[in-house]
Formats: C-alpha cells, structure tokens, sequence
C-alpha cells in the first residue's frame, strides 16, 4: 500500500527529519546508515534512490530521514514522497 509523509518534523541534529506516515510500516524496525544495507528491503532501497539521502530509520508509523550536510531538504523531501509512492 503505498504511503505518503503527512508531516515532516525538525529534529535536534539539522541533517535529520522525522517523518510522520499516514499508514504503518511492515514491522520490524530497520535502520540503514549506507546504501548497501538497504538493498533487500524495497522502502529503504528506494529511499536511498532520493539524492542526498545519507540514512533512513524505518518504525512504526514515522521514519527518520538523514541527509548529507550539503544537500537541501526540499528535494529531499520530495524524493521521499515520490520513493513512498513508488513502493
């Protein structure tokens, strides 16, 4: 069922967003700092598609986003949404 963010939270770290989701996610947690960890899971490969993601954690009904320091968080944002709807 594909997913959408319905809001979008500043964390203590400025490279961190959480994202609250509409839906739940298929348990368990999971946690990819690289790319490479996420290839057997759909949701976290497609998120690290996102340029500038840099690391996802995935829980429940939010994930928290981490971007690298030079990228902007609009697009990522967008990315994101688009990854949640493609998967």
């Amino acid at each position: 069922m594909p997913r959408k963010v319905i809001k979008f939270l500043p964390t203590p770290n400025p490279n961190a967003l959480k994202c609250v989701l509409d839906a739940s996610l298929p348990e368990p947690v999971r946690s990819f700092r690289r790319r490479e960890e996420a290839e057997s899971d759909p949701l976290g490969r497609a998120l690290f598609s996102v340029p500038g993601v840099a690391g996802v954690l995935l829980a429940g009904e939010w994930m928290t986003i981490n971007k690298s320091p030079d990228a902007d968080w609009e697009p990522v944002k967008s990315g994101v949404q688009a990854a949640l709807k493609a998967v």
